[in-house]
């Protein structure tokens, strides 16, 4: 197979891949991940010579994509896709591939425990990591925490893994890894810092001290649609390569990576590809979670009650597009402490890359998760505007979009396929509850996504309660229209 994917109609790699090192383990090899740090890597490697390579570690689920990626020599291909053409890349900068239940966790913990690893990053989503998304700290019953501090030498979790690997790494007197998230989720490095030392500490409190004193964990942007792969997808690389590859994965062209500079054990050029090394990620983070990811958010749910499939779909409504460029502008940007950039150009490069009819991106994917994406996407913004005594009207309106899309049941009566960590929690809260005011209150009061404070403030409710009673009354299509109207 590797012979084939070297034959591809792509970018090849130019570089030897023997000389690659394994200096990164990676957490979590999704179809993010592919498209994203890796293509870094690869574009470092074949044009500025570097010897940076990948150890690529799935822990739960996604043996299929371990798989495919050992039967190619770990080659996949990238194609970024515009609606003109379709590129092709084969990455080649994955040395080597394990699954936890396929080659042991030992496998998996002896590869962090390399001395020449450097970094161990993570793309394991936002309810990988055992947190709260409310307060940013870890959770210590969550299932799968609290399991792995029953039995921390044979962990699971990703958390688990890293500090049961910095354990024996200072046991044998190895350096320690900075742990680098690329998740989307506000200040992730402090996130995972103070997951994986809350972690440390309830194991071994001497081990905390060392990991605090001596672990980097920097805050990282990450940027780049990569739509869930289907069949259609593989078909469509297929097509443009000449070779079937179930390990690739499509794009759009853009790609942005903004990186804290704060590494123990040394780092890759990342910024001879394009990333931007800078002190303080935060400003670049907000930014992108409330206008890109707000505003997904907000055509993910209010789209897929309209029965739009995709987002480039919703694009095509008039309403939905200026719905989402004024939320952008009107209310997420104001809330922003980035310096420095166009807000209003950055606002309309979302709108055309959300256009881009190639993409495909399903309104459901984006849907998926909300206890977890809410928070940092509209919740924290909406705090702002509280404070600031400013309207959110249409947060508000994104907000019960929600609120009707976990109801379950769409605007034709149709069952919604509600994918979440706290669902059961949810769905208590739904199905406890009467339609309307009730349903309202009753999701108010998961104080895992909302807190204590915003559901006793009066006018954030009212708010809520407005658009949810617009979106029963009137649907999703005509809300959106009448609250556009009103800028």
């Amino acid at each position: 197979m590797e012979n084939r994917l070297l034959t591809a109609k792509a970018t090849l790699p130019s570089y030897d891949r023997s000389k690659l090192v394994p200096r990164i383990v990676h957490l979590g090899f999704g179809a993010f991940h592919r498209a994203h740090q890796s293509v870094y890597a690869d574009i470092l490697a074949s044009e500025h010579g570097s010897d940076w390579g990948y150890c690529e570690v799935n822990l739960i689920g996604g043996e299929q994509q371990i798989a495919d990626l050992k039967a190619q020599d770990n080659l996949y291909t990238v194609a970024e896709m515009s609606a003109d053409a379709w590129t092709a890349r084969v990455v080649g900068v994955a040395t080597r591939a394990l699954h936890a239940n396929v080659d042991g966790m030992e496998t998996v913990l002896a590869a962090m425990c390399e001395p020449q690893v450097a970094i161990v990053s993570l793309t394991i989503t936002e309810k990988g990591y055992g947190h709260s998304p409310a307060t940013g700290q870890l959770v210590r019953d969550t299932p799968f925490i609290a399991a792995d501090l029953q039995n921390p030498h044979q962990p699971k979790s990703a958390a688990g893994v890293i500090v049961e690997a910095l354990a024996r790494r200072k046991a044998a007197g190895l350096a320690p890894f900075t742990v680098m998230s690329c998740d989307n989720m506000p200040e992730n490095g402090h996130v995972t810092r103070n997951v994986i030392c809350a972690f440390a500490r309830a194991v071994n409190a001497e081990l905390a001290d060392w990991i605090e004193a001596n672990v980097t964990f920097p805050s990282t942007m990450v940027d780049r649609i990569v739509p869930a792969v289907t069949a259609d997808t593989l078909d469509k690389i297929e097509q443009i390569t000449g070779v079937r590859d179930p390990a690739g994965v499509a794009c759009e062209p853009f790609r942005q990576w903004v990186i804290e500079d704060n590494f123990v054990a040394g780092r890759p050029e990342w910024e001879k590809a394009g990333a931007e090394l800078v002190a303080d990620v935060v400003p670049f983070e907000e930014m992108k979670l409330r206008m890109l990811n707000g505003s997904h958010s907000f055509l993910a749910y209010l789209g897929y009650l309209a029965g739009y499939q995709h987002i480039n779909e919703c694009m095509e409504d008039d309403n939905y597009r200026r719905a989402a460029h004024t939320l952008m502008l009107a209310e997420q940007a104001p809330t922003l402490k980035v310096k420095g950039v166009d807000l209003a150009h950055y606002a309309d490069l979302l709108i055309a890359r959300y256009s881009n009819t190639a993409l495909r991106h399903r309104t459901w994917q984006i849907a998926m998760d909300g206890s977890q994406k809410l928070p940092q996407r509209m919740l924290d913004s909406v705090r702002w505007h509280r404070v600031h005594n400013h309207e959110f009207k249409l947060l508000a309106l994104g907000i019960a979009g929600w609120m009707r899309y976990v109801g379950g049941v769409d605007e034709q009566g149709q069952a919604i396929e509600v994918s979440d960590p706290l669902l059961a929690v949810i769905q208590q809260a739904v199905n406890s509850s009467a339609e309307g005011e009730a349903r309202v209150k009753a999701l108010l009061g998961i104080e895992a996504i909302f807190g204590t404070e915003l559901p006793l403030d009066t006018t954030f409710v009212q708010q809520v309660l407005a658009a949810y009673q617009a979106l029963l009354a009137n649907g999703a299509k005509a809300t959106v229209a009448q609250y556009i109207a009103t800028f």
